[in-house]
């Protein structure tokens, strides 16, 4: 196992999860680090199947010539594009990641900001500071426009949860056709298209150099007077500065769990404006919700030992399109 901690693999893999792993598996549940101690490098030498999760050490080519029985790296958590190498494919071996698990987590907080912020209840300016309510106007979700910007695994996630509430959903992500919708949500051509015709604008799109303030001043600027804007998947991927701007000429509202840089300064203007809300990049997998991480790793684990394919096998291709 490589991870940053011992609280972080406890967090992970509770006692029944480790005594299955243990039931798979010979396992060598110390942590591997550092990665140049001789108590490592016996390890590396004999492991064919390495768990990973947030913290590892990068698996280089100079780690796989330390661990030449290498068969698979399955990571407890979700990208893998920051801790594996390219040369890991080139060699053969298999890849994994618990990203669709962490999904799950990051799609039920959109769905909550989505309900909620219909019925205006996460700002200040719902409530009267003299102890009375404030009259609202377009308060609830019946027939609202929700658009997701990139479909990806949690955008894929949200649009399902979606099919329970009487919404209309688009999608813009220039990678997907209408056929991999499968009907749940309408493809449209353009972000400015997807910003006019949104009560609620929801990223998930993948943190890119080309992805790098995608939401931008146009794209604010085309939302409906009174949309929302929620940003669960990279603070770079929103123009802050026009955002501050925007909020400040008209009613538009904001629930940020990520931004950019994070945490925001404390002179920033956006921690105390009523009209939005931000949270402290809580939406991915914490507390008992590592568990299901933990879980995903074991089950590709299982999969490996009995000779099945990995059912969250990362392809080296996804790497150019990945968080």
């Amino acid at each position: 196992m490589a991870m940053e901690s011992i609280e972080l693999r406890d967090g992970l893999f509770g006692p029944e999860t480790m005594d299955r792993l243990r039931g798979l598996v010979d396992l060598d549940d110390r942590l591997l680090s550092p990665l140049d101690s001789e108590d490592a490098a016996r390890a590396l030498a004999r492991t064919e199947i390495l768990i990973t999760s947030w913290g590892t050490p990068r698996i280089t080519a100079e780690l796989l010539d330390r661990a030449p029985r290498l068969r698979a790296v399955v990571h407890s958590a979700g990208s893998v594009k920051w801790w594996v190498d390219p040369v890991a494919w080139q060699r053969g071996v298999l890849v994994s990641s618990a990203a669709t698990a962490n999904a799950q987590p990051v799609a039920e907080y959109t769905l909550a900001m989505i309900i909620l912020a219909g019925k205006r209840v996460l700002w200040p300016a719902s409530h009267d500071p003299r102890g009375g309510w404030n009259p609202l106007q377009q308060v609830g979700n019946y027939g609202t426009t929700v658009g997701i910007v990139g479909a990806s695994r949690t955008g894929r996630r949200v649009i399902e949860m979606l099919a329970a509430l009487d919404v209309d959903v688009l999608v813009y992500d220039p990678w997907v056709g209408e056929r991999e919708l499968a009907g749940r949500a309408e493809l449209v051509g353009s972000l400015i298209e997807l910003a006019e015709r949104s009560d609620v604008l929801s990223v998930h799109a993948p943190a890119l150099p080309e992805t790098r303030h995608m939401i931008d001043a146009p794209v604010l600027a085309a939302m409906c007077e009174g949309a929302v804007l929620i940003n669960t998947a990279r603070g770079s991927l929103l123009d802050h500065e026009a955002l501050r701007h925007e909020i400040q000429r008209r009613p538009l509202y904001a629930v940020l769990d990520v931004t950019d840089p994070e945490p925001l300064p404390p002179s920033d203007p956006l921690l105390s404006h009523p009209a939005v809300l931000l949270t402290p990049h809580v939406a991915g997998s914490a507390g008992n919700e590592l568990r299901r991480l933990g879980r995903s790793a074991v089950d590709e684990v299982e999969r490996l030992v009995g000779g099945l394919p990995l059912r969250h096998a990362v392809a080296q291709a996804e790497l150019a399109v990945s968080a």
